[in-house]
């Protein structure tokens, strides 16, 4: 396992994150002795990064999370294991966002078993306006009442570091990552929408994410990427395992994911001409190529896609001469 720098929060982070979300379903759905299994094995293979949130199973996955590190005598603060996950304000009273930031915490760090946590990351989405009922937030409102309360909770010891997911308005997300106040940043990188990566190119019709990793290596922001398989639409196969969901919206790219499942047909040339083995390590390899990507998170459903995880990632990145034929080149993308 290589090892990248994560943001200016001096922790070195494995190429490689362990995400316990409900996309791949692993940490909420699957057998309690295949989640001890999965994560002993991913400590033993080198992932030291393991992403959760507190709307993840509604809250099962913090739950069962907790009960692995218990079982396998995981302390907090291990060198080895650090731990993020994200806070909503989809229940908060909207006259009392502070408020809000800190019981969402304080519930999180309750289903985890933890005093405290590495990482913790907004996970509503950034808007123009305040409306907690859809879970959309402004610019101004994490710079005032939600940053209020996170320094309330670095304070009493209960976090380390702050970040965000950015989804929402790209405008918005740029000046928050600008702003200084946050070490890491989850943007949506991938083959299909590179945006974060790149300059895209006319007539796109995605969101665009306007080289945010460019960003946030300028402003010593770690990048953690999510959706590297656009929830499955790059994984090769229409078949899905079952713990994982049966349907996925996608978060940053086509407007459903049979959209996003046509799209991907224009990257099949990665495998059929031998630059990868299959869909999951040319898009896992793609998202490593850019050097000011942190960790790629990756959602497993078992011991499979665990381990092929990380045999992608040994392998480096992407060819050059693959990298040059892929669309985002013609817009800049530079590995």
């Amino acid at each position: 396992m290589e090892y990248r720098k994560f943001g200016n929060t001096g922790i070195n982070v494995s190429e490689i994150g362990f995400g316990c979300g409900d996309v791949g379903g692993l940490m909420v759905r699957g057998e309690p002795t295949d989640r001890v299994k999965a994560v002993a094995r991913a400590i033993e293979l080198g992932i030291n990064y393991f992403d959760t949130a507190s709307r993840y199973g509604g809250g099962q996955s913090e739950t069962n999370l907790g009960r692995v590190m218990r079982e396998l005598a995981i302390d907090s603060g291990s060198a080895e294991f650090y731990v993020g996950t994200k806070y909503s304000l989809g229940e908060a009273d909207p006259s009392n966002l502070k408020a809000g930031v800190i019981q969402s915490v304080e519930a999180s760090l309750k289903r985890l078993g933890r005093e405290q946590v590495d990482l913790i990351q907004l996970h509503d989405r950034i808007s123009s306006h305040t409306d907690v009922s859809v879970r959309a937030i402004t610019v101004a409102d994490v710079l005032g009442e939600v940053r209020e309360g996170l320094e309330v909770l670095k304070t009493q010891g209960k976090v380390r570091y702050y970040g965000m997911t950015g989804v929402g308005e790209p405008k918005g997300i740029h000046e928050v990552v600008a702003s200084g106040i946050i070490s890491t940043v989850q943007t949506v990188y991938n083959l299909i929408n590179a945006s974060a990566g790149t300059v895209t190119p006319t007539g796109f019709d995605m969101p665009d994410y306007d080289r945010l990793i460019d960003l946030a290596v300028e402003k010593q922001v770690g990048i953690i990427v999510i959706r590297v398989l656009a929830a499955g639409a790059l994984s090769g196969t229409s078949v899905r395992h079952p713990v994982a969901v049966p349907t996925v919206a996608p978060i940053g790219s086509g407007k459903d994911f049979q959209q996003d499942e046509a799209r991907a047909q224009e990257f099949s040339f990665l495998v059929d001409e031998g630059f990868a083995a299959d869909m999951p390590e040319a898009s896992i390899r793609f998202a490593l190529s850019n050097p000011g990507v942190s960790t790629v998170l990756v959602g497993y459903s078992d011991m499979d896609h665990l381990e092929k995880s990380v045999q992608y990632a040994a392998k480096g990145a992407l060819p050059a001469e693959a990298l040059a034929r892929l669309p985002q080149a013609r817009s800049g993308f530079v590995s």
